[in-house]
């Protein structure tokens, strides 16, 4: 039985490296990262909402064709409006839907930023940040919400598997 888990937060949140931990308890796990998407299939794409609710159709796009072919998917996204949320889990509403808010702080965040995106947001030399320049619109009824910034992210890991476990989502995949 194949699910979604579709994680979202801040840049910086921790969202990519949740993935990459779970991936090492769900065997063939496809991890679908939002920064390696956006290089993939919209490389000329801006940053603007347009070019972000574009660019999320893609994904929730190819994750429905994953979902089809009986392939588990953790997306790995920003995805900062609540609409392309909504959009995502309607199209994909025949699968398993988990909703993860990586809930963090923007001070930790920008902590956190070893590729210094936050101070070059700050400075002006990256446009349309979100966080900084695009209101991020935290999730209003996610599944789940891992706080990244008050607990480890193997908590994080745990508090996901456990949620699949016990709807009995990874009871095929074990």
């Amino acid at each position: 039985m194949s699910f979604i888990i579709w994680m979202t937060g801040l840049p910086c949140s921790g969202k990519t490296t949740i993935a990459k931990k779970l991936s090492e308890h769900i065997p063939n796990l496809a991890i679908l990262d939002g920064d390696e998407m956006r290089e993939l299939l919209s490389p000329n794409e801006d940053f603007s909402r347009n070019g972000i609710i574009s660019h999320n159709k893609k994904v929730v796009n190819i994750t429905k064709l994953l979902l089809d072919h009986n392939v588990s998917v953790c997306v790995s996204k920003i995805s900062p409006f609540v609409e392309n949320r909504k959009d995502a889990r309607k199209v994909l509403t025949n699968y398993n839907f988990l909703e993860v808010y990586v809930k963090c702080s923007i001070d930790s965040c920008e902590k956190r930023d070893v590729r210094g995106m936050y101070k070059q947001a700050r400075n002006g030399e990256i446009s349309n940040f979100i966080g900084i320049h695009v209101t991020y619109e935290p999730p209003t009824k996610p599944e789940l919400i891992v706080d990244t910034e008050n607990s480890t992210i193997n908590d994080a890991v745990q508090k996901i598997l456990d949620y699949l476990d016990k709807n009995k989502l990874r009871k095929n995949i074990k």
